[in-house]
């Protein structure tokens, strides 16, 4: 006789919602799905649009879909958070796994936890415990919410080291961010996927992919850029990603560079449809992060095989191996960036790397984060 499944509630963003947090947790209900009977709760209002004025939702492609996805918490009403509460208590879920990475939510998780009481053990997922972007009282907010949680998963040591600083007792996993392998659609090849980007096989292809942010150190690699093209022939750097309001800054630098003709902007946000070409026409994916805790970019690679570039900050030395993986690189060093992107290409790495990113596969599994949120259930 088959035992009954332990039920549970996971919160967070799904398709239809964009980004990266709402692939993870498709992909990670899949995973829990084959264990556990797993409610799937997501927002009927993440954020308000007086405070997030872009698109929030993106129908163009629903491979990530969850079938059955309740879309009922309204993040800003305490009625409607109340009610998603007391529903999650109705169905007797033993645990609520809720996704963290902004202190935005802190109200209305604070709000659900009242209204769980004891009985329904919280577990979060944190993305980052503090915001990207800190701001006053963030820390305040955050401490509010996750003090009163009962497990944890962090994807970097840095991101467990700030857990401890606001709740040193916490009882939390330490797992990697798992790899984004369900970009691929058409199983595009390098050829096919530099074709439609009308770029050639002889181009030593670099790519900055995601939001364009200062802390993501773009400009470090524009930088680097400016070295590498006098050592390099035929190298070119892809940029596919949405802007701020200081483009302008940017485009100027890559002309006062004078790499003009070897850099292409694709600007916007880039559809789940149209992540695969990037990926599989490019050799090295380049994050010259000035901060970070971990980066759903570098898995998205590992998905291709592809091998990345980071910089030595927050959680990223943890998921890439220098020169085994990748490379881990001094950050805010444009020449540093460069030696790597001359020794990668200059002695012919891609194949030696994307063996070791195959061996590395169980690490940066689903399957694995499963068997660590069930650690913490059963304890």
């Amino acid at each position: 006789m088959e035992t009954e499944k332990k039920k549970i509630a996971l919160i967070g963003p799904v398709y239809p919602y964009k980004g990266g947090i709402a692939h993870y947790t498709s992909l990670l209900y899949k995973a829990l799905s084959k264990k556990y009977d797993v409610a799937m709760i997501s927002y009927k209002m993440q954020y308000p649009k007086l405070l997030f004025k872009k698109e929030q939702k993106d129908y163009s492609n629903d491979m990530f879909k969850v079938d059955g996805t309740l879309f009922m918490l309204n993040t800003a009403n305490p009625f409607n958070i109340i009610k998603t509460g007391m529903y999650i208590r109705k169905i007797n879920a033993e645990a609520a796994i809720i996704q963290w990475w902004h202190p935005y939510f802190a109200p209305c998780y604070r709000i659900l936890e009242s209204v769980l009481g004891k009985k329904t053990k919280k577990i979060f997922i944190c993305h980052n415990v503090f915001p990207h972007e800190r701001f006053p009282m963030d820390r305040l907010l955050t401490r509010l919410v996750l003090k009163k949680g009962d497990g944890f998963i962090v994807h970097s040591k840095s991101d467990g080291d700030d857990l401890l600083s606001i709740k040193p007792d916490a009882l939390y996993r330490q797992n990697p961010h798992p790899t984004y392998n369900a970009f691929k659609i058409k199983n595009m090849t390098r050829e096919d996927a530099r074709s439609e980007l009308g770029r050639t096989n002889d181009e030593k292809l670099l790519m900055f992919f995601g939001f364009v942010r200062e802390y993501k150190g773009l400009r470090h690699l524009l930088d680097a850029m400016k070295i590498v093209k006098d050592k390099l022939k035929d190298v070119h750097l892809i940029i596919a990603g949405s802007f701020g309001d200081d483009k302008e800054s940017y485009m100027n630098l890559i002309k006062d560079n004078g790499i003009e003709g070897i850099t292409e902007v694709s600007d916007g946000y880039t559809p789940d449809s149209e992540v695969e070409k990037y990926f599989a026409a490019c050799d090295i994916v380049v994050l010259p992060y000035e901060s970070a805790t971990q980066s759903g970019i570098v898995q998205i690679a590992y998905g291709f095989g592809k091998p990345v570039l980071v910089t030595d900050v927050g959680g990223l030395p943890d998921v890439v191996t220098d020169r085994k993986t990748g490379y881990v690189v001094e950050p805010k060093s444009p020449q540093a960036i460069a030696d790597a992107v001359e020794d990668f290409f200059a002695n012919g790495r891609s194949r030696e790397f994307e063996e070791h990113i195959r061996e590395e596969a169980y690490r940066f599994s689903w399957e694995r984060l499963s068997e660590k949120i069930g650690e913490i259930l059963e304890t």
